[in-house]
């Protein structure tokens, strides 16, 4: 799995470029050079010496664009690259001068993930667009990194490419070498080619990181300042044609009984042309994927999970748009729970639905049209309901037969302007709940990329025995570039919306309008190297019928000191209160909640350290005698060495004299005053063997306990009246315990074995205020998941395998 460091998120402080030899497009300068064809084997082995690359032409004389924006690299630190191609893809060498290489940052990560790391990467765009590109990430250590990159959802780190790299520490600096295949890449079926490219180096000890071609770091998004690529002439886009098999074995210990499964099948990835790719995933299996971050609760919507299958994570970025796919519907819980008699108990439920198939196409067009389908078949699933009585059992169908498909149309234009089209359905057999979502959205960048007008237009419709229909809709302008920025955005949604089948929504039946203003200084001052300074003023009302909700206030801001120290906070305050019409779940019902006010400090220390800590603290406080919240979080992060990295996470809430929904009897809600207690630990660790393999720790405890003290009436306008009658034991406490030790190794281009033992268990008690022993006891108590797996997977390319034979 990706790691959450963004590789985009150290780029976005660009700066001035100077150009060696320039070309104007669109009034952006672009510095231009030209790939050298070789007949000659090219080996990736980090030592530049081959022939070919002594007639190459140079890229050089980069640019700093952080800290110090649109400085010229020192003599001392030069960046030289090389381009060649020939039949099969095309080479990549960089010498990577450094006067003191025994200070390069090496740390050895498992492949996707950076850390204290010198690094250099290319982007690379084979349509010249300025829309979309591919990077190509190597680290000082080896590891490599990949992702895809578009103007509109920034960087898609889920993407992996098959790719060859080798670097090697020279008493000069380093060096790197890359193959690209052709495979990997997508440009038009051309004789002739000019692609878009863009180099990159991060220099870690000095946190400095430096580009080829000029990026205008005040306005726009990065891919638009690709600089040019040519030379590359007469190549043919080979049969873009893979496999993937796997062959995976699980022995699961639950509850006293012990299962052992043997599962095979296979990933299939298909070029359809130049432009569009075919996936298709064959009897799947996802036991291996990670575990979720389940918590207690008591919100009146459902815990949203981020995906953690391969399938549904990788080249996504089409799917995304518009927020209305939501893959974890595709083989999540089933949609209805049995009806079960009085004397008759549900014996057997199952926990997910089984994925049968499912399959993806997607690509862009040379003249920007960008394509997406996506369908999703699930198999039939059903629960066991025994009678008590007799003994005799039933079956009930809880999730038919289901097809799921999403379609897209992504027009872009103008260089940072779209036009998109979303479709979404969800189509059961027989006569359960089906559903459809469509959607119109736009973001239209002036002709400087400085302004930006966006909005969109959705539908939904829903068939459960009555027939829904549902909309909503947004319109925005801001403007990005330069110190000042603004954004205004006005949105509503009906009390209708609804995309739960195959997206994910929450508040239903309100408008809002809101307005940030943003201040930011880029380059340094005395003091700090950036500074960002954000105010924020939101206001909410219920639609049908009107009730005021909400006028709240936000300022935050957060300063990078000379010594790469971040710091910041900020205030959050609604001055007349809230009227919440979600928390009574009642349509036409609302929740009077006091006023309150919100501060937070944080402080991040250098990550170049051995030891980084960070703090935060934040503390609301309400309107109302005794009412408060407290959010600290403290991050403890220790690399022992190169190899070894070690990560602790503690995340408490404290929230008293809390008032949330405790109950209903016909017309009659009931609110009750809680007090409620989190602590959420995590530990993290790996030991990285080398560049392809690593043995890895996850840990998480997660521990809420809620007491009520109160109960109350809730009234029509939204008051409380104190209920003496009304005392449910609704005290619970909960507890979430995983452990996943995991050992990696990719022992081949694309191609990987993972062995993965995993320790989880979870309960629910209608106590609180349990001591620390006896509540671990309970846990413990509770049956404990053991589960021990084996995953193979095998990349086969088939032109390689075409030349076996």
């Amino acid at each position: 799995m990706k790691t959450k460091f963004c590789i985009l998120g150290l780029i976005l402080f660009f700066g001035q470029i100077t150009a060696q030899k320039t070309i104007a497009a669109d009034s952006i300068v672009r510095r231009q050079m030209s790939a050298v064809r070789t007949d000659k084997s090219i080996k990736i082995d980090g030592i530049i010496d081959e022939e070919a690359w002594a007639n190459a032409a140079v890229a050089d004389k980069f640019i700093e664009f952080q800290p110090s924006n649109g400085k010229l690299e020192s003599d001392n630190q030069k960046s030289v690259v090389k381009v060649l191609y020939d039949n099969t893809g095309i080479y990549i060498g960089a010498t990577l001068y450094d006067s003191e290489p025994a200070k390069i940052a090496r740390q050895f990560t498992e492949r996707d993930a950076i850390n204290n790391d010198d690094f250099f990467g290319v982007f690379v765009n084979g349509y010249n667009d300025k829309q979309q590109s591919y990077e190509f990430i190597v680290t000082a250590a080896g590891v490599q990194f990949d992702a895809k990159a578009t103007n509109d959802n920034g960087e898609d780190p889920t993407w992996n490419g098959i790719w060859y790299s080798a670097v090697k520490i020279t008493d000069k600096g380093w060096n790197v070498e890359m193959k690209i295949p052709y495979f990997e890449l997508r440009f038009p079926n051309n004789n002739v080619q000019q692609w878009g490219v863009n180099f990159f180096r991060n220099i870690q000890r000095e946190r400095k990181k430096l580009a080829w071609n000029h990026i205008d770091n005040t306005k726009g998004s990065f891919t638009l300042y690709d600089g040019i690529l040519n030379g590359i002439e007469n190549v043919k886009t080979p049969t873009r044609l893979s496999f993937t098999p796997y062959f995976s074995t699980y022995v699961n210990n639950f509850d006293g009984k012990t299962e052992m499964n043997v599962n095979g099948g296979m990933d299939l990835k298909y070029g359809i042309n130049d432009a569009f790719t075919f996936d298709m995933t064959l009897v799947p299996d996802f036991g291996q994927a990670n575990f979720d971050n389940s918590i207690l609760n008591l919100t009146p919507f459902e815990q949203q999970f981020s995906e953690q299958r391969s399938f549904f994570m990788e080249g996504t970025e089409l799917f995304s748009k518009g927020d209305m796919f939501y893959s974890r519907r595709v083989g999540g819980e089933p949609s209805i729970y049995p009806t079960v008699g009085e004397n008759e108990t549900v014996t057997e439920y199952p926990g997910k639905v089984k994925l049968f198939n499912a399959f993806k196409i997607s690509g862009r067009t040379q003249k920007g049209l960008g394509i997406g389908i996506f369908n999703g078949v699930t198999e039939k699933m059903e629960a066991v309901i025994q009678n008590n009585e007799t003994g005799e059992t039933r079956k009930e169908t809880v999730e038919p037969w289901t097809n799921y498909n999403v379609l897209v149309f992504d027009q872009r234009f103008g260089g940072n302007s779209s036009v998109t089209f979303v479709n979404t359905s969800t189509m059961r057999m027989g006569d359960f709940r089906d559903a459809n979502a469509t959607g119109l959205l736009w973001n239209i960048a002036n002709k400087k990329n400085t302004y930006n007008y966006f909005g969109n237009f959705k539908g939904s419709w829903v068939r459960d025995g009555d027939t829904k229909f549902g909309n909503r809709g947004n319109l925005g302008i801001g403007k990005y570039s330069g110190k000042n920025r603004f954004e205004i955005i006005g949105n509503y949604v009906n009390k209708n919306w609804d995309i739960n089948d195959l997206g994910f929504s929450t508040k239903t039946n309100y408008a809002s309008y809101s307005t940030w203003y943003g201040y930011r200084i880029l380059q340094p001052t005395k003091n700090f190297n950036n500074i960002f300074l954000n105010f924020n003023l939101n206001y909410d009302h219920r639609l049908e019928s009107f009730l005021y909700s909400t006028l709240r206030f936000n300022h935050n801001n957060q300063f990078t000191t000379k010594n790469f120290q971040n710091f910041g906070g900020g205030i959050e305050f609604t001055p007349i209160g809230e009227n919440d019409i979600y928390e009574p779940r009642t349509f036409g019902r609302h929740l009077k909640v006091p006023g309150y006010f919100d501060s937070w400090i944080w402080f991040e220390s250098d990550s170049r350290k051995k030891l980084q800590y960070n703090i935060n603290i934040d503390y609301y406080a309400y309107d109302e005698k005794g009412r408060n919240k407290v959010i600290p979080s403290l991050y403890l992060r220790y690399r022992a060495s190169d190899k070894l990295n070690l990560i602790w996470q503690s995340n408490p809430v404290f929230s008293n004299n809390e008032v949330g929904f405790a109950g209903k009897d016909g017309d009659q809600i009931y609110m009750g005053r809680r007090q409620r207690n989190t602590y959420e630990n995590a530990i993290t660790g790996q030991y990285t063997f080398n560049n392809k393999m690593a043995l890895s720790l996850a840990f998480r405890h997660y521990f809420s306990d809620v007491t009520y003290k109160q109960f109350y009436s809730l009234n029509s306008d939204g008051s409380l009246n104190e209920n003496t009658t009304y005392s449910p034991n609704l005290a619970g406490t909960y507890n979430s315990w995983n452990v996943d030790l995991r050992y990696s190794w990719w022992f081949a281009p694309g191609s990987q074995l993972t062995l993965l033992y995993r320790n989880a268990t979870s309960n629910y008690l209608e106590v609180s205020r349990m001591r620390f022993k006896n509540n671990f006891d309970q846990l413990f108590d509770a049956p404990m998941i053991n589960n021990v797996s084996l995953r193979i997977t095998y990349f086969l390319d088939y032109n390689r395998v075409k030349n076996w034979f």
